[in-house]
């Protein structure tokens, strides 16, 4: 990697998708370029297009992540920009975060994955708060245990743009 390795900004989506019983579902995944780099992450990825409407591209990405379909895309919670280093390159981002909520967590779908993606993907977990507040895993945003407790409790604030 060197200095002129400028990465360029890619907008994308992602869910926090709650269950009944306001589990999170996270993703499990890793840089297959370096094994031990691991994190749990919420459901997403990047805008399609430049036209794509961010909800759309949460929907979309949920579906083919997970083939979990949702109805509808809720309140939009937050806004997280981030630069990270995946598979030897620079990346930078600034996701969405909308809310959405299942009563049935059975996949509709087959999941879609990419190849990028089925490198990387370790799996996926209903994740309750005592989970996420208990886990030493590296969990995207850092502070997710802290904004699922907030969510839940109807203290969330919205939207809150997150720099991590």
């Amino acid at each position: 990697m060197s200095a002129t390795d400028t990465p360029v900004l890619r907008y994308g989506a992602r869910v926090l998708l709650l269950d009944p019983g306001d589990r999170v579902l996270l993703i499990h995944a890793m840089d297959p370029d370096n094994p031990d780099h691991r994190w749990w992450e919420l459901p997403g990825g990047g805008l399609a297009t430049n036209t794509e409407a961010p909800r759309d591209a949460a929907r979309r990405e949920l579906a083919e992540e997970t083939g979990i379909v949702v109805g509808e895309i809720g309140d939009h919670l937050w806004d997280r920009e981030s630069r990270f280093v995946y598979r030897g390159r620079r990346h930078h981002r600034r996701d969405s975060v909308y809310l959405a909520r299942v009563t049935d967590t059975a996949p509709a779908l087959t999941p879609e994955h990419t190849a990028n993606e089925k490198a990387g993907l370790l799996g996926w977990h209903w994740w309750t708060n005592a989970e996420l507040t208990g886990t030493r895993d590296k969990l995207l945003p850092g502070n997710l245990a802290r904004l699922h407790a907030d969510l839940i409790a109807g203290r969330l604030r919205q939207p809150l743009p997150l720099r991590l």
